[in-house]
């Protein structure tokens, strides 16, 4: 089986794969186990050192710990997802996730429904919600149920990991030794569970995958709500153009959903500040250490933001930045 293959490597530890090559993973803040990683190769007598950040995280974020720059390298391979635009400012998504919870389901007593990746975005939501409800803020009388059996599954993974856990929730499992369980919160794997949510006709809050709606559970909650103006759609990260989450956000009165089209009435709110993704000035800044490098290659993004953030990083001192075309290669 494929899953035998797999090694499990630390972070912060070169791992030599032979005489001239060795790597270092280093902890990228994206999601629960994410990294970068730089190789070093020995190549007639001398060291290259190439680096490759993945998906950049975001300092500051619930959870998870804040992203780990990589050694300076030689040539630099680094995302461009969020490269010409910035964040919402983080201080006040609690409140205005409760404010959001309180306008939905209490006053117009519809459902708030959440599309939300399976890893890291329903966690962080999850933890958010249980300090509300540890602080007594919580309505507790409107149920929260997490509809996607990934999401349940990673949910107890998060929770079988506090290794990885940042200062702020460590602080917090001295009041509550459960971040990802409170009393209104159900956990939900059955397709008759998931089938039976559409039916009842009360306040809830339903937190279900795929992130951008174009698969899985949520897109049968979209089908089954989207004409109800008491229901809202809570839209939170990244969306891919073409996606049911982008022409929600976009404004359109009307989408065609499992070959039926249908009234866009519900309430679309959207809240870029729970990006998993770094914005334009948190990737500068996780990059500063790089400006010495002899090439960096941009992927990663939509070419607008790729060719936005090609500008800014040469704007802080990089040189010879260059946006490759897909399946291009590249000789160093």
């Amino acid at each position: 089986p494929v899953m035998t293959k797999f090694v499990g490597c630390p972070y912060d530890s070169w791992i030599r794969i032979n005489n001239d090559i060795k790597f270092i993973f280093k902890d990228a803040g994206h999601i629960l186990g994410s990294a970068n990683v730089t190789l070093s190769i020995m190549e007639n007598g001398e060291e290259k050192l190439l680096g490759c950040t993945g998906d950049i995280g975001r300092p500051n974020r619930p959870i998870i710990k804040d992203p780990v720059q990589m050694p300076e390298v030689d040539y630099l391979i680094t995302e461009s997802t969020y490269g010409d635009r910035l964040h919402e400012s983080d201080p006040q998504q609690e409140k205005e996730l409760l404010e959001i919870i309180e306008h939905t389901c209490i006053n117009k007593r519809g459902k708030l429904i959440i599309p939300a990746f399976s890893v890291e975005r329903t966690q962080e939501i999850i933890y958010m919600l249980d300090k509300m409800q540890t602080a007594g803020i919580y309505p507790e009388k409107i149920p929260v149920y997490v509809d996607s059996p990934l999401a349940v599954n990673a949910t107890m993974i998060f929770a079988s990991h506090p290794e990885c856990y940042d200062k702020e929730i460590h602080e917090y499992l001295l009041l509550d030794d459960n971040p990802f369980g409170f009393k209104s919160l159900h956990y939900n794997k059955s397709v008759e569970g998931s089938k039976r949510l559409n039916t009842l006709q009360k306040p809830m809050i339903i937190i279900s995958a795929a992130g951008m709606m174009n698969a899985g559970r949520v897109k049968h909650h979209l089908y089954n709500n989207v004409e109800d103006p008491r229901t809202t759609f809570l839209l939170v990260g990244y969306c891919s153009p073409q996606t049911p989450w982008a022409a929600l956000k976009m404004g359109g009165e009307e989408m065609k959903i499992f070959g039926d089209i249908k009234e866009v009435n519900a309430e679309v709110i959207s809240m870029d500040s729970f990006s998993g993704h770094g914005d334009r000035d948190e990737m500068l800044t996780f990059l500063e250490n790089q400006k010495n490098a002899k090439k960096t290659f941009i992927v990663h993004g939509e070419y607008e933001s790729q060719k936005a953030f090609k500008k800014s990083l040469e704007n802080i001192g990089f040189k010879d930045v260059y946006i490759p075309m897909m399946k291009e290669e590249v000789k160093i």
